[in-house]
């Protein structure tokens, strides 16, 4: 797998976004270069390794692909070739497209996280002050000068600038099937997006967002992308937002955790509404016969216990099935009958 991110975090791999954060902001505190003017080199290294493993956990996009292929698939542009649909999960509508994964600048990541650019807070010393004082210009400057002419923070600027303020989040519907709701699905949504970079430019990205939709889901969920909007100077990315729509179902309706259905039924005038066997298909393709031996009015309803919808915080179980009845009389007498 190559570098392993997870371990240069501290953190396991079931580590959830706090506790990614929680693990950079310490990490990032004590190996800034700045904080380390006697082990530059080596601060630097692993300032930058620290970096780049929250960039890559903190991306359910990046940590998806990082987790399956490794960092080489990573940075190399392309996943393996011996693994199995790889094709689907990088298709977009014109085709295969080419993922590859370049790290950002670990001090603009710094600054997003913290709020503020040197480790020392809002007193400039970073650059101004401690940094300066270190062979001239900040860490950055230093590192990346040659590329970009300047230092990308600005030389000579003061660091503070207040805090930037984040843009109001991205709200987007996402339909789901009931079968989609019930047996849980992943879905794969391609987005553009403009990503500041260092040099100051504005680049146009697109990105593929995993969602995983788990079973018993319901209207209204909110799956949230931390700071997917678009870039922009001295503003913090919006959240990409996604919500759990349903989409109408041909037989049944959702009340809850219960699938509610409207059973037909013609019957002759005067027959005995007993004794009823019907068939029906259920979100996971089984078949099940439901029988009713008790009488049947326009008011009653058949419960089959368990055959609702997975209950989300706990899929093993699951709410009720509630059948009604739409019982059609036909108007058609007998002749004999009649006369």
């Amino acid at each position: 797998m190559g570098v392993d991110y997870y371990e240069i975090l501290e953190v396991d791999r079931n580590a959830t976004d706090e506790e990614l954060k929680k693990a950079y902001r310490k990490l990032a505190m004590k190996w800034h270069p700045d904080k380390n003017p006697d082990n530059k080199n080596e601060a630097e290294t692993k300032f930058k390794l620290i970096s780049e493993a929250y960039e890559v956990l903190s991306d359910p996009q990046k940590r998806a692909i990082y987790d399956r292929y490794g960092e080489s698939s990573l940075k190399g542009g392309m996943p393996p070739p011996d693994h199995a649909g790889v094709d689907s999960f990088f298709q977009t509508g014109g085709g295969p497209t080419t993922f590859r994964f370049n790290p950002r600048d670990p001090n603009g990541i710094f600054a997003e996280v913290f709020g503020f650019s040197s480790p020392f807070g809002r007193t400039g010393m970073g650059v101004g002050g401690c940094g300066r004082g270190m062979g001239g210009g900040s860490w950055v400057s230093r590192s990346f000068g040659g590329m970009f002419g300047k230092d990308v923070f600005g030389e000579g600027r003061p660091m503070s600038q207040g805090p930037r303020r984040k843009a109001p989040p991205i709200e987007n519907t996402l339909p789901c099937s009931l079968e989609e709701l019930y047996k849980g699905t992943t879905k794969k949504m391609k987005i553009s997006r403009q990503i500041a970079h260092a040099s100051g430019k504005t680049l146009l990205v697109e990105e593929i967002l995993i969602i995983e939709i788990q079973p018993g889901w319901k209207k209204g969920t909110k799956i949230t992308f931390p700071e997917k909007g678009n870039e922009q100077p001295n503003v913090i990315a919006a959240d990409l937002v996604f919500i759990i729509d349903e989409k109408p179902h041909s037989i049944f309706t959702r009340d809850g955790n219960d699938l509610v259905m409207t059973q037909k039924i013609s019957l002759a005038e005067g027959e005995v509404l007993t004794g009823y066997t019907f068939q029906l298909t259920t979100l996971d393709g089984r078949g099940l016969t439901i029988a009713i031996n008790n009488v049947i009015d326009p008011n009653y309803e058949k419960v089959i216990t368990g055959e609702g919808m997975p209950i989300s915080k706990d899929p093993s179980q699951r709410g009720n099935l509630r059948i009604k009845f739409n019982i059609n009389f036909p108007s058609i007498v007998d002749a004999g009958v009649e006369s």
